[in-house]
């Protein structure tokens, strides 16, 4: 039998780095598919579900909150915080604009799994307070891929209920919006106490066994009063059963 050939140190660095090449080029790939090959959006029938909604963050840059109400927009979600310490920059800015122009207004916070729920629930609690909210605070929980990939789900979903329960301590109701992985791993079985904002590109009609109060259906709206692409949502339901939940929200006394 012959000796086990050893890899030289020239051949060892040579295969590094053609593993290196093809995880880059995976990570493009997953990229240009996503971006460009899946859809990021669906038609909705405005007439059966005629309540609708848009929602923004610093990176939609200056907006004009008038016009996208007079486009026949009734609510908005805004982003205010991230994680443990990040505000997001233009969360007063559009919060007065919104109210101003007669929208209903909600908050999101975008949930990072690295950190403690209460760490987070202070957060959003410093951006939120004193501001009237039409809506639930939201708690924004999607597995991107910096979004704390070692944390495992046990864990995460303990944050996710330590930063719920904090929240509904002060007063607020609170929404999830996820897509539909994050159904499957994080709300179905332990968030259902919690009202679904759930993504998807698939008609309303055709999601009947998923519990969704509220569905974002594009990432590539068009609405007067937006520069360039937003996302569109609408709520699951009549004008009158939108009021009622408005009724339903809490907010703190």
């Amino acid at each position: 039998m012959g000796k086990r050939q050893v890899p030289t140190r020239p051949d060892f660095i040579k295969w590094l780095l053609l593993l290196g090449v093809a995880a880059f080029v995976a990570v493009i790939g997953a990229y240009l598919v996503w971006n460009y090959v899946l859809p990021h959006s669906v038609t909705v029938d405005r007439f059966r579900y005629p309540v609708a909604g848009i929602d923004v963050s610093k990176h939609n840059g200056e907006i004009d909150f008038k016009q996208v109400c007079d486009d026949d927009y009734q609510f908005v979600f805004i982003k205010a915080s991230e994680g443990k310490t990040y505000k997001d920059d233009a969360f007063e800015t559009n919060y007065k604009a919104a109210r101003a122009a007669g929208l209903k207004v909600g908050a999101y916070h975008f949930f990072r799994k690295n950190r403690t729920g209460q760490e987070q629930a202070d957060n959003l609690l410093a951006v939120v307070k004193g501001k009237t909210l039409d809506l639930p605070l939201v708690i924004d929980l999607e597995d991107d891929w910096g979004n704390g990939a070692t944390v495992n789900r046990s864990t995460a979903i303990q944050r996710v209920l330590e930063m719920i329960k904090c929240l509904k301590d002060k007063g607020y109701s609170v929404m999830i919006y996820t897509n539909f992985d994050g159904y499957e791993k994080y709300y179905r079985d332990m968030l259902v106490d919690c009202d679904l904002w759930l993504c998807s590109f698939t008609a309303p009609d055709l999601l009947p066994d998923v519990p969704h109060l509220i569905q974002q259906y594009s990432h590539e709206g068009k609405v007067a009063g937006v520069t360039g692409k937003v996302d569109l949502n609408v709520f699951r339901g009549s004008k009158r059963e939108w009021n009622r939940y408005l009724d339903q929200v809490k907010q703190p006394q």
